[in-house]
């Protein structure tokens, strides 16, 4: 069963730094692009940043040049570092694949920027 476990969230202060991380099991990780979404009260769920099994990257425009996601294959993890957070980047954070035909989230993790 695919699962993925988010974790890494929690308060932070405007312009502080954050590094979520997803643990993968149940597929074989090295061969599947890995997402990081988030998704604030009361909104859409909304993509942050995606990367491709040859550690390809793009990102949403809110946080080109903040964030940056990587893989560790060899760990079956991927992660999210975010820099210079801003009060607007708070949400809950979940990360994602498509197996097999399905789509696939973790429970998601609460990152709260606030002064």
């Amino acid at each position: 069963q695919v699962q993925l476990v988010e974790s890494g969230g929690g308060l932070v202060q405007p312009g502080g730094s954050l590094r979520l991380s997803c643990a993968a099991s149940g597929f074989i990780f090295s061969r599947y692009l890995m997402g990081w979404y988030r998704q604030a009260p009361g909104k859409q769920r909304e993509l942050v940043a995606t990367i491709t099994s040859g550690s390809s990257t793009n990102y949403a425009h809110s946080v080109k040049g903040r964030f940056a996601i990587s893989r560790d294959n060899a760990k079956n993890t991927v992660y999210l570092r975010m820099n210079s957070l801003k009060p607007e980047d708070t949400a809950v954070y979940y990360c994602n694949t498509a197996v097999g035909g399905n789509v696939y989230w973790g429970q998601g993790t609460q990152v709260t920027v606030s002064s």
